[in-house]
Parts: C-alpha cells; sequence; structure tokens
C-alpha cells in the first residue's frame, strides 16, 4: 500500500509539473506574437519625427538653399562670347548687300535681322545687318566683310563664359536632386496641410529649374554662334573713293577742265547725233526740191527774154 502511494503522488506531480510547463509556454508565445505584430513604442516616436522633421525641412525650403556637395568641372573647351561691328561705306550699296550675302554664305551663317533705307530717287543709302555666324568662323568672317568696302569703323569683343556655363550646369543638377527629395517627401506626406507645404516647394523649385535651363540655352546659342553687326553706308558725293590721295591744285584744275571739256565734247556729240536723222531728211527732201526750183526759175528767165525779143 506505502508502494502504491508513492507512485500514485509521482503521476500526479508529473502531471502537475507538465501542465505549469504547457501554460508557460503558451503565455511565451502569446507574448512573442504580440510582440511581432506590435512595433515597438520606441521605433514607432523615432520614426514619426524623422517623417515630421523631413516635412519641416520641406516647408523651410523657401528661404535657404539646398547644400550640395562639391563637384570637379570636366575638362572642356573654353566657352565664348564672340560679338563685332563693322562700319562700311561703298559707291553702291546693293552691290555691297550682294557681296554680304556671298560671305554668309560661304561660312553657313543666317542673317538674324535687317534694316535698309534707300532715298528718293529708289537707291539703297543704308542697310543694318546682323549676322549670326559659327563662333569658329568670326575672325574668317571679319576679314572677308572688310573687303566688300571701305572700312570706316571696326569692333570686336571676346567673354568668356566658361565659368557661368559650368555653375549653371552645376545648379540645374543640384535643382534636379532636390525635386527628387521633395517628390519622396510628397509621397509621405499624412496630411493636407503638408502636402499643400510640399506642393508649393515643388513647383517654386521647378520653376527655378525652367529659369536655370532656359538661361543654359541662351549661353550655349551666344557662344556656339557669334552675332555681326554691319553698318553699309554710301559714300557721299564728290568725296575721294577708297585708295585715292588728294591732288595738288594744278593737278585738280587740270583735271577738272578736262572733264568740263570732256562734257561739252559729249554734249555736242549727243547734239550731233540728235540733229543727224533731221539732216538726213532735209537731204533727202531738200535736194529734189531745189533741183525743182532751179528747172523753175530757168523757165521763168527763157519766158522773159522770149517776151523781150518779142
Amino acid at each position: 500500500m506505502q508502494r502504491t502511494r508513492q507512485l500514485i503522488l509521482a503521476a500526479l506531480l508529473a502531471a502537475a509539473l507538465g501542465l505549469a510547463g504547457c501554460a508557460g509556454g503558451g503565455a511565451d508565445s502569446s507574448d512573442a506574437g504580440g510582440s511581432a505584430a506590435m512595433p515597438h513604442p520606441a521605433a514607432e516616436e523615432r520614426e514619426a519625427a524623422a517623417d515630421q522633421s523631413a516635412v519641416q525641412s520641406a516647408r523651410g525650403a523657401a528661404t535657404s538653399l539646398d547644400r550640395t556637395t562639391t563637384e570637379t568641372a570636366p575638362v572642356r573647351t573654353p566657352a565664348v562670347i564672340s560679338t563685332g561691328t563693322l562700319t562700311i561705306r561703298s559707291d553702291d550699296v546693293a552691290a555691297a548687300r550682294f557681296d554680304l550675302g556671298k560671305v554668309v554664305d560661304a561660312l553657313a551663317g543666317t542673317v538674324a535681322d535687317e534694316k535698309t533705307t534707300a532715298g528718293d530717287d529708289g537707291e539703297v543709302r543704308l542697310s543694318r545687318v546682323v549676322l549670326r555666324i559659327p563662333s569658329e568662323d568670326f575672325d574668317t568672317a571679319m576679314t572677308d566683310l572688310a573687303k566688300i568696302g571701305e572700312v570706316t569703323g571696326s569692333t570686336r569683343k571676346a567673354e568668356d563664359v566658361t565659368t557661368e556655363v559650368i555653375d549653371t550646369e552645376v545648379r540645374i543638377r543640384a535643382q534636379e536632386q532636390s525635386l527628387e527629395r521633395v517628390e519622396v517627401l510628397l509621397t509621405r506626406a499624412q496630411s493636407i496641410r503638408d502636402v499643400m507645404a510640399i506642393e508649393a516647394q515643388l513647383t517654386r523649385r521647378q520653376a527655378e529649374l525652367d529659369s536655370l535651363k532656359s538661361q543654359l540655352a541662351w549661353l550655349e546659342d551666344q557662344t556656339s554662334l557669334s552675332t555681326i553687326t554691319v553698318y553699309l553706308e554710301r559714300a557721299p558725293e564728290g568725296q575721294p573713293r577708297s585708295g585715292e590721295k588728294d591732288e595738288n591744285p594744278f593737278v585738280a584744275g587740270l583735271a577738272g577742265g578736262w572733264d568740263a571739256m570732256t562734257a561739252v565734247g559729249a554734249s555736242l556729240a549727243q547734239l550731233t547725233g540728235a540733229l543727224l536723222p533731221f539732216a538726213v531728211l532735209g537731204l533727202l527732201l531738200g535736194v529734189p526740191g531745189w533741183v525743182l526750183l532751179r528747172r523753175w526759175q530757168s523757165r521763168q528767165a527763157l519766158r522773159r527774154t522770149t517776151a523781150a525779143e518779142a
């Protein structure tokens, strides 16, 4: 009986220990599952703080610029804006304008603007032409244009904008990265207020990016094509032409007398040419008339003689 009682007590003790172990395991499993399902309070606080800080940073970007890392500019050819002005005097402005067109066509340039003034007689007296010539042909164009007439004025200007081009390109890349960051913040916004604030920043930065791109496009246009403004003027009457030298008074008087004699001779020749047709007509009509007149006078004289004898 005592042995049987000991066996029963041992069995009850083992059962009790087993039930306790199962209860503890279930509690541990429940605690583990709850921990996996629910986020840690500290983690939630850190994430919320990070989001709030990012939104506040986006709101305050209106009065501050983004800090960007320093970038090494690649090796490139200098970007230079070349401009020139030529004032050319010619006896025939229309012919000079035609020669100017040949120079532009030879260098694959274009005429950006043109204004022409004509006199009362319809002859061109002044022409202003703005040319766009490839920058690498700027010197050649200035030299060739100077050959179409007498150059009375010439200016050249070269402005190096390489640093400005590089700076604009860097600012464009930084602005694009800034837009990407703001777009990420927009997807994480939790309230309408945050969405409106971030969209305002997005609109402002997009406008700044468009302005920078327009500025870069203008710089590229000015550095790839040079601008040359040409003024074509008619030479004043009586002014010596290009290459001619002033003569002394004797030579000038001799030249004036010769010109006057030539003018008189030309006038006489013109008068002779004008009267020659009438002279020919007079001979054709005058010779037969003179012959008839002589015959009539002879007959009259014969009649008078016969009447006197009778």
